[in-house]
């Protein structure tokens, strides 16, 4: 159940990386994130229906809470012509919870390769605090890329492998995941980040 909805977190996470790039107008994308925000808090609830005393469910259903509320915030942001400082905020909560959820794959759940997309997502989610919290506009080229990166290199591909039983929890798939990780945010903020204005020369006295 939570492969099907890691694939639709690819979706919209691709047309909010469309949005802010400029190719997706801001109310079309709030549908998608309206109909994704729903699916992650009903599918979470019914795994806590579910769960009983199984403490991992439990876990797993908590951080899918955290992009449900995201996708549903921005969605109506987008319609209503909302202050993104509220979604911005919440996604300083975002990015910290991800770095507890990012432990818990390392050290509870002993999948590595998920410890690595959870530190992505806590990047991701914090480059939104920044660019929605504290208007950092001059980001929002590279949040763009890296979110359009992400969406494909955390959701896509992982919800296939997990669909077609191909995933692995290794820690060498671990590391490639980090290895391209790291090498994608340089790069883009080579290719993508702030450009910064030369100074111009003091005219002569």
């Amino acid at each position: 159940m939570g492969n099907v909805g890691l694939l639709y977190v690819g979706a919209v996470l691709f047309i909010n990386a469309m949005m802010l790039l400029g190719r997706v107008e801001a109310r079309a994308a709030a549908i998608l994130n309206l109909f994704v925000g729903t699916m992650q808090v009903i599918l979470p609830t019914l795994l806590l229906l579910r769960a009983g005393d199984d403490l991992a469910a439990i876990t797993a259903a908590a951080g899918v809470y955290l992009f449900g509320f995201t996708y549903l915030y921005v969605g109506i942001g987008l319609l209503t012509g909302l202050d993104t400082t509220g979604v911005g905020y919440f996604s300083l909560f975002v990015a910290l919870a991800a770095l507890v959820f990012s432990a818990i794959n390392f050290f509870d759940v002993k999948d590595h390769p998920f410890g690595v997309i959870w530190l992505c997502w806590s990047f991701l989610w914090f480059l939104f605090f920044l660019l929605l919290g504290l208007k950092r506009e001059e980001l929002t080229r590279y949040t763009g890329w890296v979110t359009l990166v992400l969406a494909w290199g955390t959701c896509v591909l992982p919800a296939f492998l997990l669909l077609t039983d191909h995933y692995s929890t290794s820690a060498t798939f671990a590391v490639a995941i980090a290895v391209c990780a790291v090498v994608a945010f340089v790069g883009l903020w080579i290719f993508a980040g702030p450009r910064r204005t030369p100074r111009q020369p003091s005219p002569a006295t």
